[in-house]
């Protein structure tokens, strides 16, 4: 207990005279002031002892015997303490042994941080055709907003990576300060206004901490780094240097002020073919980018959140067909693009059919011709079915593992992919030049491999996308309903139309 009583100020240890004194002569204090006081030291009975060499498994212990009240200040020795205070088991267990004193602090904590309480959940950064994903949580004392990167390219089955752009915090019990953590200098002074509903922004007010002292080359060369997992000399393919070289000059614009809009992770259903959700996606020269499965009626839709110059942020990427369903040929016929680029333009040629008869069926008069005329159709469609090896409508529930391979001649990023699939089915994929000019949606087959795999192999293209699902547990994220959703959804093309 004599490491508690030094800690709750009971006693000092040497460093903490020598801060009080500093203290006394500058009142100032900074990050590279807490680097210093990692090492705290206290006496012990077997000598002298350093707090900064205890594994953090006993200092989550030995924090965990303090009262709540006196935990903020822990925090702010060095930044090993505070780093260890930002764990809930600490929290949850000063809440349960001390509920009246913790809930004391903790009214105080919600008091000061209530104004950004609304600021908690996924957002997307409004960065052009890039877009982006951001997930606001409390982590301890503090507000964090993380940037969710996807893996270098093309490691599509990596986890994510997360940078810190900016945090809330309590410096005292009074107010709570906000700073932005991006560039390479540590905190800086940042600000958060609260646009409408929904929507909120963050501003750096210290845009000097970004800069490095090898100017925009150091800049770029470590940007590259971050993004790509490597140098522009690594990069071969002149198109992709283009490509990366103005991701960098366009996202470089926003490195001071940045507006974040809400969005929500998709409701899922029983009937749904698998669970919706976020997953990382192969876009040839744009490297990994981030989509959202959801899944209506007998639709999958994909949408993008994070985008680039051709298919920007929030755009239907992939429009499946459920209700389409379509049986592999066996391994040898697969390797062919000439077979299965016929079975998926027959569906294609099919849907496109039916599509135009409903048109002209709800233009027309007379019911009985309608009548008449969906039967007819209905016939066309069986016909068609079998002939462009179609499944049936029931298969979609069987689980068994069908031999797959990529056609020859189709590109896929990464070479590593599954050999066995679940089910397959017809589908459309957004593709469009330069600055999203004459978009349009071109057949391709859309494979299910497992709960948290799937592909997509586009037909014009001669290219095949493979997905993975985002593992990282995201809070405060769900859609209250179906039609919040679906509004958001359609509020995202719109950003970016």
């Amino acid at each position: 207990m004599a490491v508690c009583a030094r800690l709750c100020g009971v006693g000092q240890s040497r460093s903490c005279r020598r801060r009080q004194r500093s203290n006394q002569q500058d009142q100032g204090g900074s990050d590279s002031d807490m680097d210093e006081e990692e090492g705290e030291q206290i006496v012990g009975p077997g000598g002298v002892v350093s707090l900064a060499e205890l594994p953090p498994e006993l200092l989550v212990e030995i924090f965990s015997l303090l009262p709540g009240t006196v935990l903020p200040n822990v925090a702010l020795v060095c930044r090993k303490f505070r780093q260890i205070l930002n764990m809930e088991t600490i929290w949850r267990r000063r809440c349960m042994e001390e509920t009246d004193q913790y809930g004391v602090l903790l009214c105080s904590c919600v008091a000061v941080l209530h104004p950004y309480r609304h600021i908690l959940g996924l957002w997307q950064p409004d960065i052009g055709p890039y877009g982006g994903l951001l997930n606001v949580v409390v982590d301890g004392l503090f507000i964090i907003g993380w940037m969710y990167l996807p893996p270098h390219d093309p490691r599509v089955e990596d986890p994510m990576r997360r940078r810190p752009l900016f945090r809330i915090h309590l410096l005292d019990s009074k107010k709570a300060t906000v700073e932005c953590m991006y560039g390479h200098r540590g905190p800086h002074k940042g600000d958060i206004q609260t646009v409408k509903k929904d929507e909120f922004s963050t501003k750096c007010n210290q845009t000097d901490y970004h800069r490095m002292p090898g100017g925009r080359q150091e800049e770029f060369r470590t940007w590259l780094e971050e993004e790509w997992g490597r140098t522009l000399e690594e990069i071969f393919h002149e198109h992709m240097q283009e490509l990366i070289l103005m991701k960098f000059i366009y996202t470089s614009q926003y490195d001071n002020c940045l507006t974040y809009r809400r969005i929500y992770l998709p409701p899922s259903m029983p009937s749904d073919l698998l669970e919706p959700g976020l997953f990382k996606g192969t876009y040839g020269s744009h490297g990994l980018e981030i989509v959202m499965l959801s899944f209506h009626g007998t639709s999958a839709r994909a949408t993008k959140l994070t985008g680039d110059p051709n298919v920007p942020a929030g755009q239907l990427t992939l429009d499946i067909d459920l209700s389409r369903p379509v049986v592999l040929p066996d391994l040898e016929q697969q390797r062919k693009i000439e077979e299965l680029s016929r079975i998926i333009m027959r569906i294609h040629d099919e849907e496109q059919r039916e599509v135009e008869q409903q048109a002209n069926g709800a233009s027309a008069d007379g019911a009985c011709g309608g009548a008449s005329e969906g039967e007819e159709m209905e016939e066309d469609h069986g016909a068609s079915s079998d002939s462009c090896q179609l499944g049936p409508s029931g298969s979609s529930s069987s689980s068994e593992a069908l031999p797959f391979v990529l056609p020859l001649g189709v590109m896929a990023r990464n070479e590593v992919y599954p050999r066995t699939c679940r089910k397959c089915f017809y589908g459309t994929g957004l593709i469009a030049g330069h600055g999203f000019t004459s978009p349009e949606r071109t057949p391709g087959l859309f494979v299910l491999f497992d709960e948290d795999r799937f592909g997509f192999i586009w037909l014009e293209l001669k290219s095949f996308s493979l997905y993975s699902r985002l593992t990282d547990h995201l809070e405060h994220a769900h859609a209250p309903s179906m039609e919040r959703f679906e509004a958001m959804l359609r509020n995202m093309q719109s950003w970016t139309s």
